[in-house]
């Protein structure tokens, strides 16, 4: 075997061992006998909605083994083939075996995404915040640009997205919104998106037709059900109750239903006002508040494995995790894996697949070193 296609075997098998790595392969596989078991129980749907969870699990589950397994097989199909071809004097078959080995590099990234969606959140739910910047007017009206980009990526793959909190800027856009975006793994693409989100573009607002620059923080975090147990000390907690205020219709209130539940002793504040029943938003700012904490517990172990800064900084300078530039040309940039496209208008109408794929690439690697290095 030429040394160009022992590397291209060699590359592959990499990406094979880090994917059954972060997949936890033996116990991944156990728990979808476990879950194939339970499948075929005749009592399984006697309860829907735990039912529902489990069927959900089982198909990401088999469906990221699969993954790895049909690229393992593919890969030593090809290795068999380019042996059996040189021994037996076939250019043809070698050539053909060669190319699809190329072809399975080139391939790669695009399979190991849904193996990648692993952690043990990543099947959740997820909510989702975006919160302006310095720069009054420009920024909340960048927060809701925001906004309205992250419900098309969720529409776009048939996750459905509902409005938790909306606290509208004086003239234009938001100074923040809090979204639940509903659907198999939503948060696990998500979860790269937290971070600073940096936009220049000519303001619509001066009427001088300057450049601004402007800021908005995304705040992601996953829905935590009944399966994850999280403690929280109501004694820990202030809750405040206040008049609801957004875009208008349902999301006005005449009362002072909207709360906002603060835990005291990690400073975590949550919000909900998008019910007319101050009960029922109180009910669903718990939810908020269990996965905040929840979320703050999962960064905790990945900060140990990686010993990195937590994502979530200041608005401004020095912390942006991707740039939006639409003047003096178009360019959006993810400053952490250096993807990038001039195709500004798809990025904000919800194109984001090529920079959380990345994202979550280059997190499970750096993960899986981190790992290595502590062993």
């Amino acid at each position: 075997m030429r040394a160009e296609i022992e590397s291209i075997v060699d590359e592959i098998q990499q990406a094979i061992s880090l994917l059954r790595r972060h997949l936890d392969w033996d116990r991944a596989k156990i728990r979808l006998a476990e879950l194939n078991a339970a499948a075929e129980s005749p009592s399984l749907w006697d309860d829907p909605e735990r039912a529902q969870k489990l069927m959900t699990e089982r198909q990401r589950l088999d469906r990221q083994i699969g993954a790895v397994e049909q690229l393992e097989r593919e890969t030593q199909d090809a290795v068999d083939l380019i042996a059996m071809g040189e021994e037996e004097g076939e250019a043809s078959v070698v050539t053909d075996a060669e190319n699809i080995l190329r072809q399975l590099r080139a391939d790669l990234a695009k399979r190991q995404v849904d193996a990648l969606l692993s952690g043990e959140a990543d099947g959740n739910d997820s909510f989702l915040e975006v919160h302006a910047g310095a720069g009054g007017t420009e920024s909340q009206d960048w927060a809701l640009m925001l906004l309205r980009m992250y419900t098309r990526w969720a529409e776009q793959h048939g996750l459905s997205v509902e409005l938790i909190e909306e606290n509208a800027g004086e003239q234009a856009g938001v100074k923040s919104a809090t979204i639940q975006v509903k659907g198999e793994a939503a948060y696990g693409w998500l979860k790269t998106e937290s971070g600073v989100h940096r936009l220049v573009r000519i303001s619509p607002f001066d009427a001088n037709a300057r450049r601004q620059t402007s800021f908005a923080s995304v705040w992601v975090y996953p829905v935590v059900d009944d399966t994850i147990e999280i403690e929280v000390n109501e004694s820990d907690c202030r809750i405040d109750t206040y008049r609801a205020s957004g875009s208008g219709g349902q999301h006005i209130n005449t009362t002072d239903s909207a709360v906002r539940i603060t835990h005291l002793p990690t400073g975590i504040a949550v919000a909900c006002q998008n019910e007319r029943s101050q009960h029922k938003n109180r009910a669903t700012a718990w939810k908020m508040l269990r996965a905040r904490l929840y979320e703050l517990e999962l960064k905790k172990r990945e900060e140990a494995a990686m010993a990195t800064e937590a994502t979530k900084s200041d608005i401004g300078w020095g912390h942006q995790i991707r740039s939006y530039v639409l003047q003096p040309y178009q360019m959006v940039k993810d400053l952490r894996t250096g993807v990038e496209t001039s195709n500004t208008q798809a990025v904000l109408n919800g194109d984001l697949d090529a920079f959380m794929e990345a994202a979550l690439a280059q997190r499970v690697s750096g993960e899986t070193k981190a790992i290595s290095d502590v062993d």
